[in-house]
């Protein structure tokens, strides 16, 4: 994906965050204060502040992307909001991050679009706590399909389904 296109995709995120506010979504995950969360494939930010607030200081919230202007937005974004509790992570799968060392993953309309979708579940599964929770949406699949994908590697199972989320949590 081109610079522009994803400037552009941006763009088209601010405008349903306006309409949807992100905060109903963090709503149904349940974070907490002081919770790890990964937000993988984050593209311009658009849960970064929501979630940071939602988790507090003592939170820690990384922000994981393939794309570096994503990451420059999102760093961006950070720096003007004055987050303390956000690193931003370049990478197509590898999260970098200790195993067992998250409490939530947030896969948010990026799993359609992932080379190695396997890969990346199995590095989810890898850093996600005992009982952590993976809150999967992607608007290009339907319930069957996402059940069906995130759990046929017997590495989560399904917790709940939400208006806009679903829960699984790690097996």
């Amino acid at each position: 994906m081109s610079n522009v296109w994803f400037r552009l995709m941006a763009v088209e995120f601010k405008i349903r965050d306006a309409i949807n506010p992100r905060e109903e979504t963090d709503a149904e995950i349940g974070l907490e204060q002081g919770f790890t969360v990964l937000d993988f494939g984050c593209g311009p930010g658009g849960y970064v502040i929501p979630v940071s607030k939602a988790i507090g200081e003592k939170g820690k919230l990384y922000a994981l992307d393939v794309m570096p202007v994503a990451i420059s937005m999102v760093k961006d974004r950070v720096k003007r909001s004055n987050l303390s509790n956000v690193e931003t992570i370049l990478s197509p799968c590898d999260t970098g991050l200790e195993t067992n060392s998250l409490d939530v993953v947030l896969l948010y309309d990026v799993y359609h679009d992932l080379e190695d979708k396997e890969g990346v579940l199995q590095e989810l599964n890898r850093v996600l706590k005992k009982n952590g929770k993976l809150s999967f949406s992607d608007h290009h699949m339907k319930e069957p399909d996402i059940i069906s994908a995130i759990t046929k590697q017997d590495l989560f199972k399904l917790l709940k389904k939400d208006k806009h989320t679903f829960t699984f949590i790690k097996h």
